[in-house]
């Protein structure tokens, strides 16, 4: 059974976001993602699809009810590797879910996401 999730994200909402609450970064993502983010100078772009990439992976498992978006976790700096923790990994096993295979890409003006997860029948 394949399970798939896709989000887009606009770019200037973000930066928007981030200019109005900076606590954003620190409140959806792990510690290991927003050294990524760091590293990327916090451009909004990165941000954006980091965003996309968490709700496209919370759709393959049946969305965000009682999931943290941190329980989450999109390792990138190469292909995008996926941890879950918490009620996101509970959910997941309770679907067979064994793993989740993402893709994720920006324009100037838009952030995507594209997940699939595979699971038991």
């Amino acid at each position: 059974m394949f399970y798939t999730g896709v989000d887009i994200v606009e770019i200037k909402r973000v930066k928007r976001t981030l200019e109005r609450h900076p606590a954003f970064v620190e409140r959806f993502f792990t510690e290991r993602e927003r050294s990524y983010f760091f590293e990327k100078k916090l451009k909004a772009e990165h941000i954006a699809a980091g965003f996309a990439a968490k709700e496209a992976v919370s759709k393959c498992i049946g969305g965000l009810s009682d999931i943290k978006l941190k329980d989450i976790e999109v390792l990138r700096g190469g292909r995008p590797e996926v941890k879950l923790w918490g009620n996101a990994r509970r959910k997941a096993e309770s679907l067979g879910i064994k793993r989740v295979s993402l893709s994720i890409s920006h324009s100037d003006d838009y952030a995507v996401a594209f997940a699939v997860a595979e699971g038991g029948e």
